[in-house]
């Protein structure tokens, strides 16, 4: 396959209806002068070496505390090599694979919004002086993230917080500082687990737009599609060569097996719609007994952006720090309006995630709010899958 992009800049400007709006896209086109690349596995230091002498902060997968999570990377070795995950509701084991690949795995607890939207962020300062109290302004991020191993469907969870950061009526300036300096280094999945359906959300397995580079583990090394002009330069550094049309069909195969292994499904033919319809059907009550209203399902979300800010000061009441801080529509006091919360039990918390996810999301931002990843199916402690709960409000809708 054949790549190439129009322009050399992630961020582009653009006007419509009046409103000037910002969008990161790097589209593909096909040329016959940027071949498809291929280089071997070693020489994956070599980009690793590239980018942070560039100056980025490289992170991607590694394993910490019997999971496979995202952290700062110094060398190839830190990757998950020779390691899977095995995952259904409420289950996930790492397992060694049969063979030494790198990123013959799914996804974890992490998503990277954490690099983008940090758990925490400080948004003011004041200092206590002998005049009065002084406001210092946040200091600009000057952090360079290069991701590596980033999949599909966490693609699509990045445009979709594009949307929400950089597109709405307020752009959010911590978001905006580490998108504008961002590169990506996206991996294909081979393999998918029991709870990924990035098929049924158009958003995977193939990584198709977004990217600098996209690569394609097969057993003799990397294929690598070029997303950027940065990215061709970045890939130099690899001493990467045309993919041969065996190297290239490999690669085919190994992604079409991701295909293959996609079990779980879901029908959006009728969302947005049919949630908002049926907001007193009897089964939010059944998932609401069984919820447990843990947040877990909102904070490995990639898209989920529901946030708080506190003030918090120091021993001494001289110094205040503005936080943000991650939050969640699952905390009782989430909704709190005139001294009580307006969703004051599990069954209408679990209702307002899943309506605003799968329905009321498109109205927000013009699309689904879910991409399909499984993290939620995974990392719920009693196993509740949203397939299911979609599936069974369709087969009974209320009158």
């Amino acid at each position: 396959m054949l790549t190439l992009v129009p322009s050399p800049l992630a961020l582009r400007f653009g006007e419509g209806s009046g409103e000037r709006f910002y969008y990161f896209d790097k589209q593909l086109h096909m040329t016959a002068s940027s071949p498809t690349l291929f280089f071997a596995k070693p020489q994956l230091q070599a980009l690793l070496n590239e980018l942070r002498g560039r100056g980025y902060c490289v992170v991607g997968p590694t394993i910490e505390q019997e999971a496979i999570v995202y952290s700062e990377l110094q060398s190839v070795e830190e990757l998950p090599r020779g390691w899977t995950d095995e995952q259904a509701p409420g289950q996930y084991r790492l397992k060694r694979r049969d063979d030494d690949a790198w990123f013959g795995f799914v996804v974890g607890p992490h998503s990277w919004k954490k690099y983008l939207f940090p758990p925490k962020a400080t948004l003011l300062s004041a200092e206590k002086t002998e005049t009065g109290w002084a406001f210092i302004p946040r200091a600009a991020d000057s952090t360079r993230y290069a991701l590596l191993g980033v999949r599909a469907c966490e693609l699509a969870a990045i445009r979709i917080q594009d949307q929400v950061f950089l597109n709405g009526p307020y752009q959010d300036p911590i978001y905006r500082e580490r998108r504008e300096q961002l590169f990506i280094v996206a991996v294909n999945c081979t393999q998918a687990a029991s709870t990924c359906f990035c098929t049924s959300m158009n958003t995977g397995p193939r990584c198709e737009r977004g990217f600098d580079l996209a690569l394609t583990e097969i057993d003799e090394g990397f294929l690598c599609e070029i997303g950027s002009d940065l990215g061709r330069d970045v890939v130099a550094a690899c001493s990467a060569a045309p993919a041969t049309p065996a190297q290239l069909q490999a690669a085919e195969t190994a992604r079409q097996q991701a295909v293959d292994q996609m079990t779980r499904h879901m029908d959006i033919s009728d969302l947005p719609g049919l949630l908002l319809g049926n907001l007193d059907h009897p089964r939010w009550k059944e998932v609401g007994e069984r919820c447990l209203s843990c947040t877990n399902c909102t904070m490995v979300c990639p898209t989920c952006f529901c946030s708080s800010v506190t003030e918090v000061r120091d021993l001494n009441m001289e110094t205040v720090e503005r936080e943000r801080v991650w939050d969640s529509c699952f905390n009782p006091d989430f909704s709190n309006l005139g001294g009580s919360p307006v969703r004051n039990d599990t069954a209408s918390r679990y209702r307002q995630w899943l309506t605003h996810k799968l329905d009321s999301w498109h109205d927000q931002f013009g699309t689904s709010g879910c991409v399909g990843c499984g993290r939620c199916i995974t990392w719920c402690p009693v196993g509740i899958d949203l397939t299911e709960e979609v599936a069974a409000i369709r087969e009974t809708p209320t009158p």
